[in-house]
Parts: C-alpha cells; structure tokens; sequence
C-alpha cells in the first residue's frame, strides 16, 4: 500500500522538481552535445542556460483585476509629441500602471482613426473600452473613466523594480517605537 502512494507522491512533486532548476546544453571536446542540470566543465563550448525561475505562475503579469479591466476595457492613447499634455497622460496611465495601445495621429492611419472618432484632430483623447472619448488632460475625467472600468487606482513597484497595477499597501509602523538601552 505504501509504494503506489510514495510512486503517486513522487510523480506530482518530479515536475515541482524541475521547475525549479537550471538546464544547460553544451558540446563537449568530441562534439557531443550534452543536456545537464549541472553546470558543464570549463572546456565545453557553446554552453546555453535556461533558468525554469521558482515557480509556474510568472510574476511580471498584470495583476487579475488589471487583466480583467483590460479585456473588458482595452485603453487607447491618442498622443503625439504635444509637449506636456501627452506627457502627463502617459504618466498619468503609467502611474496607475494602466496598460494600453499607443495611438498616434501623426501617422495616415491613426489619424483617420481620430477624425472617426472625436471629428479632428485634438491630442491627447484617452478611450476606454467603448465609453465616450476623453478629450484633452484632465486628471479627474480620467480617473473617472478608469475607476468606472474597474483599474486600480494606481501601481505598485516590486521588488524587481516593475510596476504592476494593484493599489499600493500601506506603509505600517510599529505600534511602539523601541526603548533606548541603557548602558550599564
């Protein structure tokens, strides 16, 4: 009875297994091409690594009510180099870390595109899913339009130094701050 469950506990934690390790591929002095997941002696050539990182789930995905709001909400940025109105809209969306498709109405098509639109062509015109256009910057109207679609109000940076979009956690401190020693 215990060896088909140690086999049965074996073969779900062997996967678990290798994505946590290194694979190298190299070729040895004979031409052998070798697949290890020890690092190869120092006279192997062309050695290639692939890391399988510590876990399936990748981490520098969107957080799910981001990926939510973005399939029921894409965001699209009308914008060209129109000084500091675009450049605060791109980081007013970038700030929330609010992904979105880059429009500009410099080019023939992206142009007709806004005239169909909003009648001419006024940058920046931020459109959220299939809502009315946001003409100009306006931070208020904005937030407005993506709080409605449900984005996070604004992103976080990780550990890594990327920015996602879930609400930042606040910052704790502690309850009582700690007593100074005396010296003996």
């Amino acid at each position: 009875m215990k060896s088909p469950l140690l086999l049965v506990l074996m073969l779900l934690a062997g996967p678990s297994l290798v994505f946590g390790a290194n694979l190298y591929r190299w070729v040895d002095a004979e031409g052998k091409v070798h697949y290890t997941d020890q690092p190869p002696p120092v006279s192997a050539k062309n050695v290639q690594q692939k890391d399988f990182g510590g876990n399936v789930i990748e981490g520098d995905q969107m957080p799910y009510a981001t990926q939510m709001a973005a399939k029921r909400y894409p965001v699209v940025l009308y914008a060209s180099n129109c000084g500091e109105a675009c450049n605060l809209a791109r980081e007013h969306l970038k700030k929330r870390g609010i992904p979105y498709t880059a429009k500009n109405p410099e080019t023939p098509a992206d142009s007709e595109a806004l005239k169909k639109l909003i009648g001419g062509l006024e940058v920046p015109v931020l459109v959220v899913g299939n809502t009315s256009p946001q003409k100009g910057y306006e931070a208020g109207a904005w937030d407005a339009a993506l709080d409605a679609a449900g984005y996070p109000k604004s992103a976080v940076v990780r550990s890594n130094g990327k920015a996602d979009g879930t609400a930042k956690k606040p910052e704790t401190k502690p309850a009582h701050p700690a007593a100074p020693q005396a010296k003996p």
